[in-house]
């Protein structure tokens, strides 16, 4: 595993943001994790750091294609199916045409590893494979895809040093949307996945932060309730607001590591009292998030939001699969939202806003109140200036 330090940039160059990375920590063998919001002319990409030095991947690095090979036409696609993006990949040129396929946030990562930036491994399932998931392959995965996307995460493996559902040395992944055309709100994420009970304590022995690894495995679990098994989030958030209170505390930051232990006993409570099984087989975790993501696309939501805004003749969303990147390992780790010019007048300032130990649904759900851009340099020298060196 590597040390690393993630921080978000953002460059007037396209109109729908990325599903990046904007946390950061230094710490040994982790990335952190992300989130982002949307604004015409902003993008976001991440800057990687190594023993304090900002990387960017060299072109010589780089191979020949950015695609997985398949035979297409046994999919019924007219092209490949997956396309990966990360340091060393040669990406895309963030054409429409590029977005139509990969849709916003797929292309701007593709076009960010294109351009040398250090962005975490990942790769983007077409919104063509959308189209046929929600039409003749009637909500399933062809078996020809799904080894396309385990041969993927074994790309992201390579890249990290890490493997997805070891206990002794796990990976996390983020799963997300991103159609052609932003959708704020209407779509679906799901965060750390790749969480159980033999991951959880191979991450806290591999960090070295125990709190870290609990807080993480019951943001999964109801992450994963939610989106992809459709358990109503208050009934996680009615469990967690106990343990707070039984504990006397006001903020999900303040809880111990015992106390994070005793929610992920009653989270898995909860889908008990529901039915439900939680799949600890992480590629089962992987496959069912997956086709939530599609599914969200046909959802009562999105469809509204396509009536109301007019949106059309667009295939359906792709799904970002991408190594995880953690802002919630203590006081020296957060996540935020940035832009190279101010949203609200253009003005050419850094603006936006972080929270400390958080991870970045954090931030756009409200749960904390973050604070402005202005504050970071006091509480973390030397990251602000890190951006600034990428600023358009």
């Amino acid at each position: 595993m590597k040390l690393s330090l993630g921080v978000v940039l953002s460059a007037a160059s396209c109109a729908v943001v990325l599903p990046g990375c904007d946390s950061f920590h230094p710490v040994h063998g982790l990335h952190q994790h992300t989130r982002h919001l949307t604004f015409p002319t902003e993008t976001k990409s991440v800057l990687s750091s190594s023993s304090s030095r900002l990387y960017v991947s060299s072109s010589t690095d780089r191979p020949d294609t950015t695609t997985t090979t398949t035979d297409t036409s046994q999919l019924g696609l007219e092209h490949a199916p997956i396309a990966l993006f990360g340091k060393g990949q040669q990406g895309t040129t963030g054409s429409n045409t590029d977005k139509h396929l990969l849709g916003g946030k797929g292309a701007n990562l593709a076009e960010m590893s294109r351009i040398g930036l250090s962005v975490p491994p990942g790769f983007t399932i077409t919104t063509e494979c959308c189209k046929q998931f929600c039409g003749d392959w009637n909500q399933k995965l062809p078996p020809a895809l799904w080894k396309q996307i385990q041969d993927s995460v074994s790309t992201i493996e390579t890249a990290m040093d890490a493997q997805f559902g070891s206990p002794q040395n796990p990976l996390l992944l983020s799963v997300r949307s991103g159609a052609a055309i932003s959708m704020p709100g209407m779509m679906d994420t799901v965060l750390n996945l790749g969480m159980n009970d033999g991951v959880v304590e191979g991450l806290a022995s591999k960090s070295g932060n125990p709190r870290f690894a609990w807080d993480s495995y019951r943001r999964f679990l109801e992450m994963f309730g939610n989106v992809v098994l459709n358990i109503p989030r208050p009934l996680f958030e009615d469990e967690l607001d106990n343990i707070k209170y039984e504990a006397g505390v006001l903020e999900d930051a303040e809880l111990s590591t015992e106390q994070l232990q005793k929610v992920v006993e009653r989270f898995k409570a909860v889908y008990d009292n529901m039915g439900l099984s939680f799949p600890e087989d992480v590629y089962q975790q992987l496959e069912l998030a997956i086709g939530a993501v599609f599914q969200g696309w046909m959802g009562d939501r999105a469809v509204k939001y396509r009536q109301v805004e007019n949106i059309r003749n667009l295939l359906g969303t792709a799904v970002n699969v991408q190594a995880m990147v953690f802002g919630n390992m203590g006081d020296s780790s957060g996540t935020g939202v940035c832009f190279t010019r101010d949203p609200n007048h253009g003005e050419n300032k850094l603006f936006g806003e972080f929270l400390i130990n958080a991870q970045g649904e954090d931030v756009v759900a409200g749960i904390r109140t973050p604070k402005p851009i202005d504050e970071l340099e006091a509480v973390m020298p030397g990251t602000v200036g890190s951006v600034m060196l990428y600023r358009w």
